[in-house]
């Protein structure tokens, strides 16, 4: 999907502008930063293309110096070593379940102070049962009227660095209406036209936010049901600055 010359040319300063951020932002000079680290993990629903999704933004990663492990279990969140090196958690999960023990392990973590980022159902739709860990994402699926529709995207802060410089666009894809935290720092929402559900015409949905669980930073966006939603070069770069903001790389 294209976006117009203006909103390209808004975007690309918006970037510009979101790198220097990411090179002087940090408590320390880029120099004497450690090596950061991510764990990404994926799994569930194979519809929601867990492991195309997260191959799409491992090269991102491995490019801002990122030392990552990849894994496709959450037995991956029982490895305390491992979760308390990491600065940063991606996961894409959907429809599945987690332990206790597992849940433990990643609510501990985020607690602690790594950051946690997601996408659509792989992260806000992964364990139906699991309060707590909703309570850390700040919000969770409950449908998606019309299924896969076109519906409009619009931006509510335009000075976050997730955000800067990029206008509303356009999505093909599943508009998901969720049971949200009202802590949760929107960034972008969208409409509800009424077309599939009457009676929620009119409503304002968050589709991006970021929020704090305990001392870790947690980020989200409902957008990217299959990997091609990615290819919306918004929707990418969102959960790219989303993904730095959560490690604290971006400020």
């Amino acid at each position: 999907m294209a976006m117009s010359t203006v909103n390209r040319r808004s975007f690309m300063r918006g970037a510009a502008a979101a790198g220097t951020a990411m090179a002087t932002g940090m408590n320390r000079p880029l120099s004497a930063q450690v090596q950061p680290k991510a764990l990404m993990v994926w799994g569930g629903w194979e519809g929601h293309e867990p492991k195309q999704c997260i191959d799409i933004f491992t090269p991102f990663l491995r490019s801002q110096g990122f030392d990552l492990v990849v894994s496709d279990t959450l037995d991956s969140y029982l490895d305390r070593d491992l979760m308390m090196s990491r600065n940063l958690i991606v996961q894409c999960f959907t429809m599945s379940q987690i332990t206790g023990e597992q849940e433990k392990g990643l609510l501990e973590a985020v607690r602690s102070g790594i950051g946690i980022a997601g996408w659509h159902g792989g992260l806000a739709d992964s364990f139906r049962q699991n309060t707590e860990y909703q309570f850390m994402v700040g919000g969770q699926w409950v449908a998606h009227p019309g299924g896969v529709i076109d519906y409009r995207v619009n931006v509510t802060n335009h000075n976050d660095p997730i955000t800067s410089g990029i206008r509303d666009f356009n999505m093909h894809s599943e508009q998901y209406y969720m049971h949200v935290d009202p802590i949760n720092e929107v960034l972008a929402t969208t409409m509800f036209s009424g077309q599939y559900a009457p009676w929620i015409k009119g409503v304002v949905m968050p589709v991006i936010w970021k929020k704090m669980y305990g001392k870790g930073r947690v980020f989200y966006t409902s957008l990217g049901h299959v990997a091609a939603d990615f290819d919306v070069p918004e929707a990418r770069e969102i959960v790219k600055r989303g993904m730095l903001w959560a490690a604290r790389r971006l400020t």
